[in-house]
């Protein structure tokens, strides 16, 4: 894409790019009331039948997933023109959905400015290793590797490790900000859950609590894994790597059924969003459906998405994912050598 081609396309998204205070309010009413209620619903049924209380505890992860694309919008800057404001209902939603803000703040961006650079890996996304280096390293970390790229432990453990470790702790290399941020989120989800087990008893809390964020937690992993992992997604050396070419061709545009798509707060759109973080999440199908250059980004459905689960590591040379099955010649070969 030539530099007048990219100039005409950020022109025609950028009046996208505005806020409007009362779509931002509406959808914080229309996500936040409904989970508090599905919640309360699952708690109150609980002393019916656990297999009552289930299905809401569902619905519940459902309004987290969606609570969730609003602390992100936040964290960018979009949801708000307010600077302040963005903040503290990033803040509140952090607390709501176990996120740090201004920690997810900065690695979200971090991940932004390095999505598909493959000199730039390593903060704020999937661990994707490329044939060469897989063949190239240690036992211990091809199975490290291996495990972590296993859908048990990527969307088994993978919810429980970034509720309970990753977004429990700063970074070394947090700034004062950052650190207070995450003390007070952390603060404040020990004074709310000490308040609900007190009120509803610690086997209560685990059931409805513990369900609702696990669910939220492997619904959330699994959207972000599959709109980068996809057959042809983009991987460029430091050289090599454009924006634009990794917002439109390392994201997928996710196509999913209406209700799902209102429920994930149409991230879907997500090569829409990576060329236009500052955009927020309620016109993203605008966007896509009024620019002819973003409609050629991948498309992926419901059950095609399910194929990523096979791609494990990046061929440098094909542009393409491939399955650990693929390169099984190479390893034997390189240890036979």
């Amino acid at each position: 894409m030539s530099k007048e081609k990219i100039a005409q396309l950020r022109k025609h998204v950028s009046p996208f790019e505005k806020s409007d205070i009362r779509i931002s309010v509406r959808q914080m009413i229309n996500t936040i009331l409904p989970f508090l209620v599905s919640w309360f619903l699952a708690y109150q049924l609980l002393s019916v039948s656990i297999f009552l209380t289930l299905p809401f505890t569902l619905i519940a992860a459902g309004f987290v997933v969606r609570m969730f694309i609003i602390f992100h919008d936040c964290t960018h800057g979009s949801f708000f023109k307010n600077k302040k404001t963005n903040a503290i209902v990033g803040t509140i939603t952090g607390v709501l959905t176990l996120f740090p803000y201004e920690k997810w703040k900065r690695e979200h961006a971090i991940h932004h400015a390095s999505s598909g650079n493959l000199d730039k890996r390593g903060v704020g996304d999937i661990w994707v290793m490329t044939i060469e280096e897989y063949i190239e390293a240690s036992k211990w970390t091809r199975l490290k590797y291996r495990l972590y790229r296993h859908p048990l432990v990527m969307f088994g453990l993978g919810p429980l490790w970034l509720i309970l470790v990753t977004s429990r702790f700063n970074r070394k290399d947090a700034r004062k900000k950052e650190r207070h941020n995450t003390y007070l989120i952390n603060i404040s989800l020990v004074v709310l859950y000490s308040a609900l087990i007190y009120l509803i008893g610690w086997q209560a809390f685990l059931i409805v609590q513990g369900t609702t964020m696990f669910i939220a937690g492997v619904l959330g992993i699994w959207l972000f894994y599959v709109q980068h992992t996809f057959e042809d997604s983009y991987f460029e050396d430091e050289q090599e790597w454009d924006y634009v070419k990794a917002a439109i061709e390392g994201s997928s545009y996710y196509e999913l059924p209406k209700v799902l798509q209102w429920v994930t707060g149409n991230i879907g759109f997500h090569h829409v969003h990576h060329l236009s973080p500052r955009m927020p999440n309620y016109h993203l199908e605008k966007a896509h459906t009024s620019t002819p250059p973003l409609q050629r980004a991948t498309t992926i459905g419901l059950f095609s998405s399910l194929k990523s689960l096979h791609y494990k590591l990046y061929d440098a040379n094909t542009k393409t994912f491939v399955t650990f099955r693929e390169v099984r010649h190479l390893l034997r070969r390189a240890n036979a050598a």
